[in-house]
């Protein structure tokens, strides 16, 4: 277990609210460093596609329109992790969620000498993600991305690219929708904020910044994390 712990591959968990970054950031840590971003969502559906043991177990419940239990999720997780594309690390996305999953978390990573090396907090201005978030559109034609307050098209109500004049907004990406999802998310995220920062593997960035800052900033824990 000695040997294994030496060469233990890192665990990464990326905290967040929806708009924080998340995604971008991942996909930037795993070209970088060669790390796998593990989302619960897509662990789920390749587990049932593939009709594994634990994939069979989340399929019926699902099915049922039944919620997969943590321990369906931790076996999935397991053999997941198994996997050689994982010996270089993983970054975890949308688990855990709670202090219960945490501590499962935990002890599954024990089992093979790992542990979470670092859980990293995206810090954003709720008041700052509403306006990001909400004054979000695009050219129904084309695509172009606008902004209500950032990036508004030359000539109102007309893409600049294609000369389109019909713009649409997502409905998620309303003000009140926003404000409630990052309600939610610090209700169901704060207990996993303290339960990390007691363990000493909370980092904190100010995910308001540029890409490429945060960017650097991430790398930096990285690299502390698997310098260990």
């Amino acid at each position: 277990m000695d040997g294994q712990t030496m060469t233990a591959a890192p665990v990464l968990i990326l905290l967040g609210p929806p708009g924080a970054g998340k995604g971008t950031q991942a996909r930037m840590l795993e070209e970088k460093f060669g790390l796998v971003q593990l989302s619960t969502g897509d662990l789920l559906r390749a587990a049932v596609a593939q009709g594994t043991e634990a994939g069979k177990q989340a399929k019926a419940v699902m099915e049922a329109g039944g919620l997969v239990s943590d321990e369906i999720v931790i076996a999935i997780l397991r053999d997941r992790l198994a996997e050689p594309d994982c010996a270089k690390g993983v970054i975890l996305d949308g688990f855990p969620r709670t202090t219960v999953q945490a501590e499962a978390l935990d002890r599954l990573l024990a089992e093979t000498g790992q542990k979470i090396d670092a859980a990293v907090s995206l810090e954003v201005d709720d008041a700052a993600m509403v306006t990001r978030i909400s004054g979000r559109y695009t050219c129904g034609g084309c695509g172009e991305g606008y902004h209500d307050a950032f990036k508004q098209p030359a000539k109102a109500g007309v893409c600049d690219k294609c000369g389109g004049t019909e713009m649409k907004r997502r409905a998620d990406d309303k003000a009140e929708t926003v404000a409630s999802r990052l309600e939610a998310y610090h209700a169901q995220t704060a207990p996993l904020i303290g339960y990390y920062e007691e363990k000493g593997a909370l980092s904190r960035i100010d995910a308001m910044g540029a890409i490429d800052k945060i960017a650097a900033d991430l790398g930096a824990i990285v690299e502390d994390a698997t310098a260990h």
